[in-house]
């Protein structure tokens, strides 16, 4: 029985980058969120904050999406 351990390397570093890119750009999003209570409670404008904040969740829900994409189309 040989094992390819390059090949369990790469899914590892893959599943890695992507685990940690999805948990940035929700953090992001919280932020983003976050800036526009703030923002809001102090009579600013939040458009920017808030349109940050809807592009992360976009992203993650795409990123999402794909990979749920990615499992049903193999089987």
């Amino acid at each position: 029985m040989n094992i390819d351990w390059a090949a369990i390397g790469s899914v590892f570093g893959v599943s890695l980058v992507a685990t940690v890119g999805l948990v940035t750009l929700f953090t992001l999003g919280i932020k983003g969120l976050s800036a526009r209570e703030r923002a809001t409670a102090q009579g600013n404008s939040a458009t920017l904050a808030a349109t940050a904040a809807c592009v992360c969740f976009a992203a993650c829900t795409a990123a999402v999406a794909y990979g749920i994409h990615l499992i049903v189309a193999k089987a």
